[in-house]
């Protein structure tokens, strides 16, 4: 990677923009396969029955969506876990460069690195914080 490259040409590289796409890039394919796995899960009739009633085919996307939510809540959990523990990503597109690109993440990295090993794990257990609260919100919206 460099100013040369495909990012750099663009201006992209080591800015938030490309790190936010980047984690697009990885969390994508999770996410859209927990959505399949969980809508082809779904009762087939859902669909022809809201067609049937007269909803939009937009309409009876959403419907099928509400009926399968708890899977579709899954994968975004599941993309989220990823996004959040990712720091290969937020190193190689933002170049933890402090105050603007640096992520709990990248700043774990640079402080293991360092040999700031306290502040590095003071830093793990506010992400693994973060991450439980995040997990703990979602399961609650679930049990509604």
């Amino acid at each position: 990677f460099s100013r040369q490259g495909p990012l750099g040409v663009w201006g992209l590289l080591f800015t938030p923009m490309a790190m936010i796409a980047g984690q697009t890039v990885l969390a994508t394919p999770i996410v859209a396969n927990y959505t399949v796995a969980a809508v082809a899960g779904a009762d087939p009739r859902i669909m022809s029955t809201a067609l049937t009633l007269g909803a939009s085919r937009g309409r009876a996307v959403w419907q099928l969506l509400m009926e399968t939510r708890f899977g579709v809540i899954a994968a975004i959990v599941a993309g989220f876990g990823r996004v959040i523990a990712e720091v290969g990503v937020a190193m190689m597109l933002g170049g933890n460069i402090r105050g603007y690109t640096r992520t709990m993440t990248t700043a774990i990295a640079l402080e293991t690195s360092k040999g700031e090993f306290a502040f590095a794990l003071a830093l793990g257990v506010v992400l693994m914080s973060v991450a439980l609260l995040v997990n703990l919100f979602l399961n609650l919206l679930q049990q509604r």
